[in-house]
């Protein structure tokens, strides 16, 4: 395969981003040519035979650029290989637990189900209250949500190393034969 791949993402304080520039690096050190780029500043799929996409979490929704990236690009995405990542859940403990059994946003899963990502991951994401405005902030207090940061960067990694993996043994065949 060629080995361009887009990692896309969107944050709303960096977290998110931050995130994506590890995947981005653990790509490049398996050989892998990434591109890491809000969703917003992608305007040709073309040239990627793989695509890693993944946004903050809020309310159970990715961030509204991440979800009219996925709306926007279905046809082509279904196309390509793809991989999912959301961030979020603060405190300790596996994150799909602490969302209650979330796993992806219930309005994008029809999306997520014709475009048959080779898998969907839920990372703990960071909560920096100098960062919140006020209403975030009192949200957060009466939530009593966990402040800090509890990205699992092992977990990360190990997820990007599969990403290199499965994009190194699928060759050029990045179709529908998955």
């Amino acid at each position: 395969m060629g080995s361009q791949v887009l990692v896309a993402y969107a944050t709303k304080y960096g977290a998110t981003a931050e995130i994506a520039e590890k995947i981005g690096q653990v790509l490049r050190q398996a050989g892998l040519q990434p591109d890491m780029l809000p969703v917003d500043h992608v305007s040709d799929l073309t040239p990627y035979k793989a695509v890693v996409l993944g946004s903050a979490v809020y309310i159970g929704r990715w961030r509204s650029e991440a979800a009219s990236f996925l709306k926007a690009n279905e046809k082509v995405l279904a196309e390509q290989l793809v991989w999912l990542f959301s961030s979020g859940p603060t405190g300790e403990g596996d994150p799909v637990e602490l969302m209650n059994g979330w796993h992806f946003p219930k309005a994008l899963q029809p999306i997520a189900d014709r475009i048959r990502p080779r898998d969907i991951a839920v990372f703990h994401g960071a909560l920096n209250v100098a960062k919140l405005n006020f209403v975030e902030k009192w949200m957060i207090r009466n939530v009593k949500a966990p402040v800090g940061d509890f990205r699992d960067w092992e977990a990360i990694t190990s997820w990007a190393t599969s990403i290199a993996e499965g994009a190194e043994r699928s060759g050029t065949d990045a179709g529908n034969a998955r």
